[in-house]
């Protein structure tokens, strides 16, 4: 009888000890998952005040998510959120996002508005927003097919102060004048993929 409850005793010591180191760490996705209440399925938002963060550059979305967490970027909710990652965790959510197909959102716009922006995004932003704002260059974000709602908020932040820009930002987007930016604005809004 002895024998019969020493081998149970070991073998649920074993079981115990089992069930407590066998779990794997979060996955990319796993840990992405919550961004979607958001910024919809697989970083696509539905939102037109929520930015779409599929086919970000890696580095921009690591970037933003390390200054929500700093408070060096304003946010509502973000600051808050970001302080429960890691930058490990932040590295493998910018590259879940960055791999994700981009889905330009379907808004109204106005096409004078954006003829003009369209100019103007050559002339002043095609060299970091490359390929008509489809692509960022290094930590640029993509602008082509976000919301115009969100692009406003955005770019209100910036022209406030309240967030900062690089030197190389504020030397292009301080000339511009509030309609040059509203045409700005609308061209990205317009450009599909």
């Amino acid at each position: 009888m002895k024998m019969k409850w020493k081998g149970w005793a070991l073998a649920a010591s074993a079981l115990l000890l089992a069930s407590g180191t066998a779990r794997a760490a979060p996955t990319a996705e796993m840990l992405s998952d919550p961004c979607a209440g958001c910024h919809g399925t697989y970083g696509n938002s539905a939102g037109t005040t929520t930015p779409t963060l599929a086919n970000h550059s890696k580095q921009s979305l690591v970037d933003a998510m390390k200054k929500f967490k700093s408070g060096e970027r304003p946010a509502t909710i973000m600051g808050r959120i970001a302080k429960g990652y890691g930058d490990v965790d932040f590295e493998a959510m910018g590259d879940f996002f960055s791999k994700q197909k981009f889905h330009a959102a379907n808004q109204p716009f106005d096409k004078k508005k954006a003829a003009r922006g369209a100019e103007l995004h050559s002339s002043n932003c095609a060299r970091c927003h490359l390929e008509d704002g489809k692509e960022g260059k290094d930590a640029s974000p993509v602008m082509a097919g976000q919301w115009l709602d969100y692009l406003k908020i955005e770019m209100g932040l910036y022209t406030s102060g309240k967030r900062k820009m690089s030197d190389e930002k504020k030397e292009k987007v301080q000339p511009l004048s509030a309609t040059d930016l509203e045409a700005l604005l609308h061209y990205y809004a317009s450009v599909t993929r």
